[in-house]
Order: C-alpha cells, then structure tokens, then sequence
C-alpha cells in the first residue's frame, strides 16, 4: 500500500536530514519514511530551494512582454491583409 504524505510532512522531513543532527535511518524510524525517500526529499529541497529566492516580477513581466509582441504581430499582419484586400478591391472596380 502506498503512502501519502503532505509538503509539509515531506519538508519537516527534508530540514531534519539537511540538519544533520540524525543519520537517516534513525529518520525513517522516527517518521515512518524509507531512507531512500528522506534523501530524494533532502536532494529536491536543496536543489529547489535556488527558485525560492527569484524575483517573480522579472519573469511576470517577461511573459506579459512576450504577450505583447505577440499581439503587435497579430496586428501587423491584420493590417496588412486589410492593405491588401482594399488593393484588389480598387482593382476590380468595387
């Protein structure tokens, strides 16, 4: 049967091995957690914990940059369809 654990059962976890204070087998006694799974928690929490210190902002605001350089194209393009239909709309004499 597998086990469920909630993030922050997985973290409690994660800081206690990264604390050091207790070998990892006396971990999976004490939290019921197999001592491979307390080290691909520790290794996620020390490889993740760079991106909890990014500026959100800039990559908001770089997406939403994206979005209106899209959206400019998307216009341009418009317009010149609509240049080009007025064009052979003259031509055919409508």
């Amino acid at each position: 049967m597998k086990k469920h654990f909630s993030p922050d059962y997985k973290v409690k976890v994660a800081l206690e091995a990264l604390k050091g204070n207790k070998s990892p087998s006396e971990l999976a006694g004490i939290y019921g957690v197999h001592t491979t799974q307390i080290g691909f928690w520790k290794r996620r929490l020390v490889e993740g914990a760079a991106t909890l210190f990014t500026d959100k902002r800039k990559n908001e605001s770089g997406d939403q940059q994206k979005l209106i350089d899209d959206l400019y194209r998307v216009i341009g393009q418009r317009d010149t369809e609509l240049e080009w239909m007025k064009k052979n709309m003259q031509q055919l004499g409508t």
